[in-house]
Formats: structure tokens, C-alpha cells, sequence
């Protein structure tokens, strides 16, 4: 069976799912959105950074792709500083009875008891009134701390804790909005980034800890979140960015799934723009990993390290838009709804060893 998908943005991850949709036999590229003027009119083959056209040319009309009625919507737009209309755009999708992936809003992986019901509401009730299905997921929050974490606890005895973990290096990973308007790097300690505003840890990645806890049947009295940050002992060059010496240079936060007063459940994170500042925290298995450690009978310890083309920030970019491109089929035979890694079977890549 052959699935019809549009591809919705270009950026970082858009790029690297639009190249796993050309590059896998079961799916049709019917089009492609761009934000910018720049890129549209473009081949699609050109935007993904390949040697040869694809015959579909990229396109600002979102009308006319939702009514090319395509099997699914590859949705990865930025979204981070704009949740609500993000939120929207999905609902039209899906009214429009088109099944959607997504990597955004990333408390959308598992809303529950993160988000309130009515919230919640009109979201499924856009999915059902078209008779189409969502799920967003990517690496993390995604595949390294939702089927990793929950495959291993397959093999436990008896579970007594649960750490999943990014450790990384982000001085190579290329989106600025990111690094610094929203992670806060390079900006003064005293100065909270959005990224750290009271409750946004726990909205962003307390999906993943809910996740885990209705995964394993676990109870849990509360989710909670923690920071710290440490400053760059010399000046730093980040692609086209200088950090000052003595600005943010190194973010450890956690989010805990507080059970019976014991934190049993953590998502955490490591991350540094040098590979020399804070080195009593965490480090990485080889450039930077994903760690999975379940406590228990028996211990177990998963340090996933991961590279394109020898780096590892690009490579979490690729493992994101792969999951999101695998799942296509799932989704489109999926219920209509709003859809977690728990509703899926297992997905792999298909047609794509050489």
C-alpha cells in the first residue's frame, strides 16, 4: 500500500523527514508547506538537500495542499514559542480528515494529567469529527525516553526507579532560537529563559514521566522540576553567537514522578556548549547519548550513542524526523483520536537497507 504525505516545514527536523519520505517506497510525496517566500517554489528534492528533483515543488497555499487530501500530514513546524496556534493548526488538519505526525507540541506525546480535560477536548473532537488520528513524538520527549525506558523494564525482576537521560554537547547543534531565546544560553544566570519558567519543565516534559507512570501502572502523588545552571568560564563561539565569559553556558534540569514521597520516575538533562564545563555533572557515553537506567532487580544501564556524519546534535535531528516517518502507517491505520506510544505497534524503517 502506497501513503500520500505532505510535508508541513522545512527547518532542522522538516528537512531530514521530508529526505526519510523520499527515501522510503511506501510513501508518495503529494507536497510540501514552507513558511518563507524564499523557499517556496522550490523542488522538494532541493529543500532536503539532495542531488536530484523530486517534481514537487514546495508551496505558502495551505489550502491547496489540505485539499490535495493527502493519507497524512508530517507536521514539524516550530512551536515552542507558539503552542496555541500550533495547537489550531493541528485541528484544522484533522477536521479536514487528514491524519497528522507531529514533533509539536511535545506535551501532546501523552497530555494526560498534564494538561487539563478541557484542553484536552477539543483536540480529540477535531480528530474525531474528521475521522483522523494524531500522535506527536520524536527522539525525546519520543523513542529514547518512551519505548527505550519501557522495552528494558520488560526484562525487570522487580523496578525500583526509573532515569532517563540526555546528555549533550549542544555547541553544534544549529538552531539559535532554541540555544538562546528559549534555553537562555549565553544569556545572565539571574535572567529565566522560557524554558524555565515556573511550570514549563513540567508542562514540556512531565508528558514523558506521566507517560511512563500509566505505562507501568504507577500512581504518582506529584510531578515535580528542578535546575540548576553554571556559567562559561571563558568566552565561547556557538556557530555565529559569542557567550561572554560568566553567562550561561551549562543547563542539569529534572523532572520527578513523585510516588509514596520517593522520586521513582526522572527525565533529565544534561547539557553543555563545551564539552569541559560542569564535571561533576553527568557525562556523556562517547560526544553525547540518550541513558536509560532502570534500578531494580536487575540494574540495568542503556547509554544509546548516536552520530550523523560524526556529530552527534545532527544525529538526534535524524533519529527525530525517522520516528516521525516510520510511524505513517501506524497512524493512518490508527483509531481517530489523539494517539500515545502506547496506542502504536511496533514501527521500523521499511525498504530502506541497502
Amino acid at each position: 500500500m502506497t501513503y500520500r504525505v505532505v510535508q508541513w516545514s522545512t527547518g532542522n527536523v522538516g528537512r531530514r523527514t521530508l529526505r526519510s519520505i523520499i527515501a522510503r517506497p511506501e510513501l508518495d510525496l503529494v507536497g510540501v508547506w514552507v513558511s518563507s517566500a524564499e523557499k517556496a517554489g522550490r523542488d522538494a528534492g532541493e529543500l532536503a538537500g539532495l542531488d536530484r528533483e523530486i517534481g514537487v515543488t514546495a508551496t505558502q497555499d495551505a489550502e491547496a495542499l489540505l485539499a490535495l487530501r493527502p493519507d497524512c500530514i508530517v507536521h514539524t513546524a516550530m512551536a515552542d514559542d507558539r503552542l496555541m496556534e500550533a495547537v489550531e493548526d493541528l485541528k484544522t488538519f484533522l477536521r479536514a480528515g487528514i491524519n497528522v505526525i507531529s514533533s509539536s507540541p511535545v506535551f501532546l506525546q501523552f497530555p494526560y494529567g498534564t494538561l487539563p480535560d478541557e484542553a484536552i477536548a477539543p483536540i480529540v473532537e477535531a480528530a474525531e469529527a474528521g475521522g483522523a488520528s494524531l500522535w506527536v513524538n520524536g527522539i525525546d520527549p519520543g523513542w529514547a525516553n518512551d519505548w527505550l525506558p519501557l522495552l528494558l523494564t520488560s526484562g525487570s525482576e522487580r523496578i525500583d526507579k526509573i532515569i532517563c537521560s540526555e546528555v549533550m554537547d549542544y555547541s553544534t547543534y544549529d538552531n539559535p532560537k532554541v540555544l538562546f531565546d528559549i534555553m537562555g544560553f549565553g544569556s545572565a544566570l539571574d535572567e529565566l529563559p522560557l524554558l524555565l519558567q515556573p511550570g514549563v519543565l513540567t508542562l514540556a516534559w512531565g508528558s514523558v514521566i506521566r507517560q511512563l507512570a500509566a505505562a507501568l501502572d504507577i500512581e504518582l502523588d506529584s510531578v515535580t522540576q528542578h535546575f540548576e545552571r553554571l556559567p562559561a568560564t571563558e568566552e565561547l563561539k556557538v556557530g555565529s553567537h559569542t557567550i561572554a565569559e560568566g553567562t550561561a553556558a551549562a543547563l542539569r534540569f529534572q523532572v520527578h514522578g513523585v510516588s509514596k514521597g520517593r522520586e521513582i520516575l526522572t527525565l533529565e538533562h544534561t547539557t553543555r556548549l563545551h564539552p569541559d564545563l560542569a564535571p561533576d555533572w553527568p557525562q556523556p557515553a562517547g560526544k553525547g547519548c540518550y541513558r536509560v537506567e532502570v534500578q531494580g532487580e536487575p540494574d540495568y544501564i542503556l547509554d544509546l550513542q548516536l552520530y550523523s556524519n560524526g556529530d552527534h546534535a545532527e544525529a538526534g535531528i535524524v533519529g527525530t524526523a525517522a520516528r516521525l516517518v516510520s510511524a505513517v502507517p501506524a497512524v493512518v491505520a490508527a483509531r481517530p483520536g489523539l494517539l500515545t506510544a502506547m496506542d502504536l505497534p511496533l514501527t521500523t524503517g521499511r525498504g530502506l537497507v541497502s
